[in-house]
């Protein structure tokens, strides 16, 4: 075991927290470096460690883990301890999304390319989106083969719920930031992957087009007035039976590209309706992610960047009720984050955040609350480096959440595991 060389940076109520503030630092004078394979280590409120030497764990649902390495994906039934399923796959390192179904099916993307293994990856075969009129939904040909664009690639990493007694996949690309130009949209599976569509489709963002674009050839919905980067998470609310998404970033002279939507699914004519409630500039509690749903409560990360609109950023984590979004005097901040952050989940009661290596005082942060929101904790990791965490994964059976840890903040880095002590 190596040594844990974490710090611990406060540990506060709810109702103290408004208090503290702290000093930036530079983080890109820290050496980027990983730390041991197997490094484990604890705090006062979690165990963590990393995944052990092998496949890169991608995702994990109970006992099952999903992963790669540069020439074959593999099926885990025990937590990636052993992978007893594999095959080969020539473009694994460039997987940028995957799923377990509930029936055991297993989705999964290439940048521009989804794959569905119905057989514990015996056998796999390529899935063709469809668009709203029921058409092939296929990937544009790019001007530069190597920039395909992230058709799939997502920052949240849960993705499937329990909708009116069927299980629906529904997820949104984080797109526009590595891989060259792409159109964003929010997909969705009704049939365990068997068939996947377009649930929205955002309008044509003349920011992102590839360098050779004629009106004919722009990426997205051309008529969509509403436009964006990336997509940075899609969540459902049980209570009200509709999902939410937001996106980035910023307005760049063609409009803002941050936008909170609500979207309600029709199974019996397989249409969606979507209201876009708000949209904002980047330094906003709006701009966000990390969105989750506890008892028809809405809890959110803000993600507020850019130049500042009043004496400090609009940042914190963030709950109300859903019919208030709009309404930042409804809103109640639960911890004062001072930096921004865009990767939260919840589940069993604690609340688990992460903060950018890029644009915090700390190396690898994480944020922790045991018991929704009423005390808070802050954990600097800092033997892996200068490292983001992103695409959160519920625990698994052996009650570890599973986290990507980004290099800088989007590049591929390792796995982490977390596991909240309980008191």
């Amino acid at each position: 075991m190596s040594h844990p060389t974490h710090s611990r940076r406060r540990f506060l109520t709810a109702a103290a927290a408004t208090a503290t503030c702290g000093t930036m630092l530079n983080p890109s004078r820290v050496p980027l470096h990983a730390a041991p394979a197997n490094t484990t280590g604890e705090t006062e409120h979690f165990w963590y460690r990393l995944a052990p030497e092998g496949p890169y764990i991608d995702s994990q649902r109970d006992n099952q883990a999903f992963g790669f390495d540069q020439e074959k994906i593999y099926l885990s039934e025990d937590n990636g301890q052993t992978w007893p399923h594999s095959t080969a796959f020539s473009d694994a390192d460039n997987i940028t999304f995957s799923c377990i179904m509930k029936n055991g099916n297993i989705l999964f993307a290439t940048r521009q390319e989804l794959f569905l293994s119905t057989d514990n990856l015996k056998t796999h075969r390529p899935i063709i989106v469809k668009d709203q009129h029921g058409r092939d939904y296929l990937p544009h040909k790019p001007v530069n083969p190597d920039q395909p664009g992230w058709y799939f690639h997502p920052l949240d990493g849960e993705h499937t719920w329990d909708v009116e007694g069927q299980e629906m996949l529904v997820w949104g690309n984080y797109c526009n930031v590595r891989g060259g130009a792409v159109p964003v949209n929010i997909y969705y599976s009704c049939d365990q992957g068997e068939t996947v569509k377009i649930a929205y489709s955002f309008g044509q963002n003349p920011h992102f087009q590839q360098r050779t674009v004629t009106p004919d050839t722009m990426l997205g919905d051309a008529t969509n007035p509403v436009i964006a980067r990336h997509i940075h998470g899609v969540a459902y609310n049980p209570v009200e039976n509709a999902f939410y998404t937001c996106t980035g970033d910023i307005n760049r002279g063609y409009g803002n590209e941050c936008h909170w939507l609500r979207g309600t699914y029709d199974a019996a004519s397989d249409t969606w309706e979507w209201k876009v409630l708000i949209s904002v500039d980047s330094d906003s509690r709006y701009k966000s992610g990390g969105f989750n749903f506890v008892d028809g409560r809405l809890y959110w990360a803000a993600d507020a960047n850019g130049p500042k609109l009043g004496p400090k950023h609009d940042r914190g984590i963030f709950s109300c009720a859903p019919e208030d979004i709009a309404d930042k005097e409804a809103h109640t901040r639960l911890y004062p984050m001072e930096f921004e952050s865009a990767n939260m989940i919840i589940e069993d009661g604690v609340i688990l955040a992460a903060l950018y290596a890029t644009a915090s005082t700390s190396t690898c942060g994480f944020v922790i609350s045991p018991d929704l929101g009423e005390t808070w904790a802050e954990y600097d990791l800092k033997e892996f480096g200068p490292r983001s965490g992103c695409r959160f994964s519920k625990q698994n059976r052996d009650g570890w959440f599973r986290v990507d840890l980004r290099k800088g903040w989007i590049d591929r880095g390792e796995v982490l595991f977390i596991k909240p002590k309980r008191t």
